[in-house]
């Protein structure tokens, strides 16, 4: 196989344990019956925009180039950091964009990856949101009618839990079961008054506390890595080795682990015995 890479992409099954495919060009390799098995991944040297499809020297916001990096709202600081949002302000890059992935349902959930933390995502992206981020559980605890409220209680939990994941922790093990539903009953009493505040503060946005059940996700390892060494494309155009499992958006290889994310449009030829 031979084109870009993107991020993978994932199905749960029905015994909660995640399929996985590595797109290349136009093509998907499934990759979940190659684990024990020799893959090869090859970077010319190219790497092409996701977005406008030029060729660019180096990948920005996981793969765009440089010009497309600056004006996508997609790539702008706010998406990182929902509670910077300017739309209000009038100086959004697409306010079009914006009104389908800003201004429509989003969820501020507890998940468990390398330890409990909290995070948020749209409503179209549960479960995805976790399995890209690794997490053996995930439970949706509010639900939002824009991004920025969801950033807005996400700095408030997280100032009593992670809300990023550590990833080499992630990698090396799965962490025991958390009760979810016990830990938000503890967290959400402790930002009682602020979620009033926001509240009376934006009395157009609806903020619902959710009753949902937790959801299980495995992952197809068959072994851990005890030290995590990272692949990089940059440094290294040839990945290859015993594919032991995919955890998050990570590939687990005897010789060491790769971010596919991290490596969207870069150009590689992919051979797997």
């Amino acid at each position: 196989m031979f084109g870009t890479l993107s991020k993978l992409k994932t199905h749960l099954n029905d015994n909660h344990e995640v399929e996985y495919h590595l797109p290349v060009g136009e093509e998907r390799l499934a990759l979940n019956p190659l684990i024990g098995k020799t893959l090869t991944m090859t970077h010319t040297g190219n790497i092409f925009c996701s977005s406008c499809g030029k060729k660019t020297k180096k990948s920005y916001s996981q793969g765009h180039c440089y010009v497309c990096m600056s004006k996508l709202a997609s790539c702008d600081m706010c998406i990182m950091k929902p509670e910077t949002c300017h739309f209000d302000q009038g100086t959004c890059r697409e306010p079009e964009w914006a009104m389908s992935h800003c201004f429509v349902p989003h969820y501020v959930y507890l998940s468990n990856t390398s330890g409990i933390k909290v995070g948020i995502t749209r409503h179209s992206q549960i479960p995805t949101r976790w399995i890209d981020q690794g997490a053996t559980q995930g439970l949706p605890i509010f639900k939002v009618s824009t991004r920025k409220m969801s950033g807005l209680i996400e700095i408030e939990l997280a100032k009593f839990i992670n809300d990023k994941t550590h990833w080499q922790a992630m990698l090396k093990g799965h962490n025991d079961d958390i009760d979810l539903v016990e830990q938000a009953a503890k967290l959400i009493p402790l930002i009682e008054d602020k979620l009033q505040a926001l509240a009376n503060e934006h009395q157009d946005i609806e903020i619902e506390r959710l009753d949902a059940n937790i959801q299980a996700i495995s992952y197809p390892i068959t072994e851990f890595p005890t030290k995590v060494k990272s692949h990089n494309f940059d440094k290294v155009p040839e990945v290859t080795g015993t594919l032991q499992g995919i955890k998050g958006q990570y590939l687990i290889f005897d010789t060491g682990v790769i971010n596919i994310r991290k490596f969207g449009s870069y150009e590689v030829e992919v051979t797997h015995g």
